[in-house]
C-alpha cells in the first residue's frame, strides 16, 4: 500500500535521521504545503520518513513518533535529505547500512535535494562526484576534505547539476523549495508561498551565503532605499549612478556597499530583478512579448530572450505556454 494518498500530486519524501534540526523538516512541509493549484488545490504531498521506522530524536528536547519507512523513498518525485547535528561532531558523519539502502532505493529520475549538511549524505552514496554543490560554509573545508570527487562552491546559497540540488544553511533551504516550486508550477505559485511564508520570494543561488552586512550598521546608510526605487523603475535604463544618488553615495561607495548588504553586485541583482518581473508578466498577462521586454528594462525582445534563456534555459514563448495562469 502507497504512502502517498493522492496520485495526481507532486510526491516529496523528507528522510530524516537521528538529530534531525525540527526547522528544516518544517521548512519542507510549509512551503511545499503552501502551494496551491489556481483552483486553490495543493500540488504537492510531502511525507517525512526514515531508514526505521519509530522514533526519531531532534536536535531539542523534541522526539518525533516516524511511521514512513523507505519505500516512501521508492515513490517519491522529490526526495529531500535535511541536516543532522550529528554531522556537526567529528564522528557523527558515519552512515548506517539502513541509510544507504534508503538513498539506493530513489528512482532514476526522480529529483535529490539536500539542506545545509544534508549534503554529506548525498557524498557519501556518491551521488554528488563530479557535480557541483554547496553546504553550510562552517562545513565546508570538512566536505572537501572527505570528498574531493564533488566539484564544491561554499560561497552559494544553493547549487542545481541535473536532478540533484544542494542548499548551504537554514534559511537557504527555503530558497531552495521555493526554487523547485518555481521550476515545477512557476514564479505566481513560489512568490504567492513566499508571501504567505512571509520571505523574498527569490534569492538567486548563486548570491553569497556570508554577507557580510546583511542589517546595516546604526547610523551606516543603507542600500535599501536605491533598491526599492529601482524595483519602481524597471522599465527605465538604470545606471549605477542612477542607484548611488538615491542614496546621495559615491559610486565606488554604493558598489561596495550593496555587495556588502546583498552579496552580489547591483547590476546583477537588477538583472535578476527583471528576469523576475518578466516571469510575473508572462504567467499573469497576455502582453506582447516586445512590450514585457520594455516593461522589465531589456528594450528588445531579442535580449528578454537572451536573458530568459541564460536564467531559466527557456525562450519567453515556451515558459508562457508552460506556465500561464488563467484568473
Amino acid at each position: 500500500m502507497s504512502v502517498f494518498r493522492h496520485p495526481e500530486r507532486h510526491h516529496v519524501a523528507v528522510l530524516v535521521r537521528h538529530g534531525m534540526l525540527v526547522m528544516e523538516l518544517g521548512i519542507v512541509h510549509r512551503l511545499f504545503g503552501q502551494a496551491r493549484s489556481a483552483e486553490g488545490e495543493p500540488l504537492y504531498e510531502v511525507v517525512t520518513c526514515t531508514p526505521e521506522p519509530g522514533d526519531v530524536r531532534t536536535d531539542s528536547d523534541i522526539v518525533i513518533p516516524v511511521a514512513a519507512g523507505p519505500e516512501a523513498i521508492a515513490e517519491a518525485d522529490t526526495v529531500v535529505v535535511p541536516a543532522s547535528s550529528l554531522e556537526y561532531e567529528p564522528t557523527g558523519r558515519e552512515y548506517p547500512p539502513a541509510l544507504a539502502g534508503a538513498i539506493d532505493r530513489i528512482r532514476p529520475d526522480a529529483r535529490i535535494a539536500s539542506i545545509c549538511t544534508g549534503a554529506f549524505v548525498l557524498a557519501a552514496a556518491g551521488l554528488l562526484d563530479g557535480r557541483r554543490a554547496t553546504t553550510h560554509w562552517r562545513s565546508a573545508c570538512e566536505f572537501q576534505l572527505e570528498y574531493p570527487r564533488v566539484k564544491l562552491d561554499p560561497d552559494v546559497l544553493y547549487t542545481e547539476d541535473g536532478n540533484v540540488f544542494t542548499s548551504a544553511g537554514v534559511a537557504s533551504g527555503i530558497d531552495l523549495c521555493l526554487h523547485l516550486i518555481r521550476r515545477d508550477f512557476g514564479a505566481a505559485v513560489a512568490n504567492e508561498v513566499a508571501r504567505g511564508t512571509v520571505v523574498s520570494p527569490h534569492r538567486e543561488g548563486g548570491q553569497a551565503q556570508f554577507i557580510r552586512r546583511p542589517v546595516p550598521e546604526p547610523q551606516t546608510a543603507s542600500t535599501g532605499a536605491a533598491r526599492a526605487w529601482a524595483l519602481e523603475h524597471l522599465d527605465r535604463p538604470l545606471t549605477l549612478r542612477d542607484l548611488a544618488s538615491k542614496e546621495a553615495m559615491s559610486v565606488r561607495t554604493f558598489t561596495r556597499r550593496f555587495r556588502e548588504e546583498v552579496g552580489i553586485s547591483a547590476l546583477q541583482w537588477l538583472t535578476q530583478q527583471r528576469v523576475e518581473r518578466a516571469r510575473q508578466l508572462l504567467e499573469e498577462t497576455d502582453l506582447p512579448i516586445d512590450r514585457i521586454a520594455t516593461d522589465c528594462g531589456f528594450g528588445t525582445a531579442a535580449s528578454l530572450r537572451q536573458h530568459l534563456q541564460s536564467a531559466l534555459g527557456v525562450s519567453p514563448s515556451a515558459y508562457r505556454s508552460t506556465f500561464r495562469r488563467t484568473a
